[in-house]
């Protein structure tokens, strides 16, 4: 026992806080990101209701605390004390694994998003990709949710959203390559620092707004929100949700939302650059312009909420695969070819 503790004392113990001061620094990165997170998506709540209210002529939230500020914390006490229902011929475990999954993945791609030339958790030179992996398993979470249900419009819904990814997936990642061959990178740092002349929004508009539309379907938003449509599913794959479950949904879409603007933002908006380069744009903070681009993306993703109807089914299929595809695929093309040409 004493040579035990001898051990413990003197290489094990210097160990354990030699680790402890290399990982405390990468904790605090994480922390100073994903608080922030989700206090944003809390508020994103009563910031959507606020806009669409002011659209359609009327308040919005304006009762709990002052012009409704408290609304989103009460609506998230309310979901916490509301009883965990489960239907009795789920599978139990897949049932309460879905809607984790789908929330820790709407945190991790935070992990690469670059807020300033000096300020991101995990630089890696494979980001872009990183990325894209991370979106596309977020629809496991939605399929996991609708057939652990055990419910035909769960499932419903659940099919919808796997065929809605694929008609999507291929387009948006053809987008993305014609930003990392501008780039040469697929760094999300170096992709900024790429447009410290040009943000790329400007010679690729037409791909800035396929990009958008894209988004909007990645995040089941309106007007591509099927996987959802309570006309039909009755809410669609979380119909037999309640309570907390319900609300790691409802979060993980909301972060989504954001992670989705904060990526366009990179791409195609210069990310934490100013729009100007001059004494007063560049005295403001990088994470400050990389989050009023995101409010500015998250703004019209509300507008088209409040603008738009519903698309059917066979109008999302034929959009992505006649009309996404061919576009992105050209575009492509004649990014590489002007490339080959210019050098």
């Amino acid at each position: 026992m004493e040579e035990f503790v001898k051990h413990f004392n003197e290489i094990i113990l210097p160990a354990i806080c030699a680790d402890f001061w290399i990982v405390l620094p990468i904790i605090g990165k994480i922390l100073l990101v994903i608080l922030p997170l989700i206090l944003g998506v809390a508020y994103l709540t009563l910031f959507e209701r606020k806009v669409i209210g002011a659209m359609q002529l009327r308040k919005g939230p304006n009762v709990v605390g002052w012009f409704g500020i408290l609304q989103p914390l009460a609506d998230g006490l309310k979901l916490m004390l509301k009883e965990v229902i489960m239907p009795s011929k789920a599978n139990k475990a897949l049932f309460l694994l879905a809607p984790i999954i789908t929330f820790t993945l709407a945190l991790i791609g935070w992990a690469v998003i670059p807020f300033s030339e000096n300020f991101v958790i995990a630089d890696l030179n494979v980001g872009v990709t990183y990325l894209l992996a991370t979106s596309s398993l977020g629809v496991y979470g939605i399929i996991i949710a609708g057939w652990a249900s055990n419910s035909k419009y769960a499932f419903l819904g659940a099919i919808r959203s796997s065929a809605q990814m694929i008609s999507y997936e291929v387009s948006i990642g053809l987008i993305i390559i014609s930003v990392v061959m501008c780039a040469g990178s697929l760094n999300l740092s170096k992709i900024v620092l790429a447009q410290k002349n040009m943000w790329y929004v400007i010679p690729m508009f037409p791909m800035f707004i396929l990009f958008f539309i894209s988004a909007l379907a990645e995040t089941n938003r309106h007007p591509f929100d099927l996987p959802e449509a309570e006309s039909e599913l009755v809410a669609g794959y979380n119909v037999e949700y309640a309570s907390m479950p319900f609300a790691m949904f409802f979060l993980g879409e909301y972060a989504n939302m954001i992670l989705i603007s904060a990526f366009a933002s990179v791409l195609f908006l210069g990310g934490w650059l100013p729009i100007c380069d001059n004494a007063f744009c560049n005295a403001i903070p990088g994470f400050v312009w990389l989050c009023s681009k995101i409010l500015i993306l998250l703004f019209c993703f509300v507008w088209v909420r409040a603008t738009l109807p519903r698309y059917r089914y066979d109008q999302l299929m034929r959009l992505g695969w006649k009309v996404f595809l061919p576009l992105s695929l050209t575009w492509v093309v004649g990014t590489a070819s002007f490339i080959v040409f210019v050098k």
